[in-house]
């Protein structure tokens, strides 16, 4: 039986304010030890994530923004030729709406409701930079958007602005710093998706870690769904009642990630003396980003 481990980036395998993933690392060597993948769900976007996967050795498949967008090394695993294209070296299905004519809409719904905000769209890079407390580098990356818009609300009513943006077919969820608006598509929609393409091959076990509540669709679809502490961890618990919890950040993914292989790999491979693995093992990060 294969393993996958489905996990959220920022406050879940990065620490919320330093992004360091100095205290996930031994769970991360005793995961490449068993060769289980591990698989970014997040609301980063693909240059975000590039920066990411380099920084970690990571080579599993991932989703971006909301799951908008799925990228798979080609052929691991299998993704249906129907759906899928080929984009910068890997098999990429879209299940997002194009930036411009999300951004197009948003504008039309805000309109409509009365409401009046400001987005990426809106914003130079030097005014994420402000926004998000990250480096100029990554407000760049941050900026360039395909299928998620994330917004500051300045007036109006959240609830108003939803069901303009619904009769619209798009959706609005809450992010750390922002609003978001996105197609109908969430994580969930990319976590079943990677899912199928894993049972192609054969039965599998899926972990699930997040710490927000745009990762409740997701987790509950895995069959091991951990919630790291957060602000949301109560609610979180409402929408994901079987789901175990753990501390906040990589150390809390560290203890989970252990328990679970401990318990379920009992006669694989040993974790090793990973007191002496260090981040940059993995590819030390020269600049760090915040998941908005």
């Amino acid at each position: 039986m294969k393993t996958i481990v489905f996990t959220d980036l920022d406050g879940t395998l990065l620490e919320y304010d330093t992004y360091s993933f100095r205290p996930a690392v031994p769970a991360l060597e005793r995961l490449r030890q068993l060769h289980i993948p591990v698989v970014f769900v997040t609301s980063k976007t693909l240059p975000e994530v590039d920066f990411w996967r380099k920084a970690l050795d990571n080579r599993s498949p991932f989703a971006v923004e909301n799951g908008s967008a799925v990228f798979v090394p080609v052929g691991d695993p299998p993704l249906s030729e129907r759906t899928a294209r080929l984009c910068d070296g890997y098999e990429m299905v879209e299940l997002g709406v194009p930036y411009p004519d999300l951004t197009r809409a948003l504008k039309g719904a805000a309109h409509e409701s009365g409401c009046r905000i400001r987005g990426f769209a809106d914003m130079t890079a030097e005014e994420i930079t402000r926004e998000c407390e990250m480096p100029l580098e990554q407000a760049v990356l941050a900026k360039v958007r395909q299928y998620d818009e994330p917004f500051r609300m300045l007036k109006g009513d959240p609830g108003t602005l939803a069901r303009a943006l619904e009769r619209r077919g798009l959706k609005l969820s809450s992010g750390g710093r922002f609003f978001h608006v996105t197609g109908r598509n969430d994580k969930a929609d990319a976590v079943l998706l990677l899912i199928d393409a894993y049972r192609q091959l054969g039965p599998i076990r899926s972990i699930g870690l997040g710490d927000g509540l745009n990762d409740s669709g997701f987790l509950n679809l895995v069959d091991h769904p951990i919630l790291l502490d957060s602000p949301s961890v109560g609610q979180l618990l409402k929408r994901v009642p079987r789901a175990r919890t753990a501390p906040a950040g990589p150390s809390g993914w560290n203890e989970a990630i252990l328990g679970i292989l401990d318990r379920h790999f009992d006669e694989g491979a040993p974790v090793g003396d990973c007191a002496n693995v260090t981040e940059r093992e993995f590819g030390t990060p020269e600049i760090c980003t915040r998941e908005a």
